[in-house]
């Protein structure tokens, strides 16, 4: 709420006009106030990304070079457009991409360059599985307008699991003598000793 609107809402008439006509008169007046302030700063309003009508919402997205891919939630094509300016200055570095999918709502996210055993242009972008399946288009869309020109991208999926290891301490030491028999020639004879 804006200074004047509390301002507004805050008046009070004196104990002896705090009834009847005078405090319909107050109530109607604030009413009439605010709906006046909803209408001067209208226009003002119209250039926030976040709260704009839909039509400007989509001028303003050209301007900023956004396009709303098919079946992109209104709010979240709010996001992209209000983020637009800071996503494509923060694009080219792995903290800055990472802040894109954190602004974006995707959620954790972790880029890997430079693997052992993959291209040196291959970048790594593990996500977990419930990411690719609620937001596959964002994903493709974020990696074709802030990847890197001359990277490739990979997705691996990290999947949680819970295991339950239990520990325990056992000390012990354990000694295998062989037995030999008198009558038979037994050349060789070993002895064989394991300790935890």
């Amino acid at each position: 709420m804006t200074d004047f609107l509390t301002q507004l809402k805050s008046l009070k008439l004196p104990s002896w006009m705090d009834a009847g006509e005078p405090a319909k008169l107050l109530r109607a007046c604030v009413r009439f106030w605010s709906t006046v302030y909803d209408w001067i700063t209208w226009p003002l309003r119209q250039f926030d990304p976040l709260t704009c009508a839909e039509p400007l919402l989509n001028l303003i997205a050209w301007e900023r070079d956004i396009t709303r891919f098919d079946g992109e939630p209104l709010e979240l094509y709010r996001k992209r457009v209000n983020f637009a300016f800071i996503n494509a200055q923060q694009a080219g570095e792995v903290a800055g991409f990472i802040a894109i999918f954190s602004r974006l709502g995707i959620g954790y996210v972790e880029l890997l360059e430079r693997q052992e055993g993959l291209d040196w242009d291959v970048i790594v972008v593990r996500v977990t599985d419930s990411q690719v399946a609620n937001n596959s288009d964002l994903l493709l869309e974020i990696i074709r307008k802030y990847g890197r020109t001359c990277r490739r991208y990979q997705f691996e999926v990290i999947t949680t699991l819970t295991v339950h290891i239990n520990i325990g301490w056992y000390q012990g030491e354990y000694i295998c003598y062989p037995a030999t028999l008198g009558d038979v020639d037994t050349t060789s004879s070993a002895t064989f000793s394991a300790s935890l």
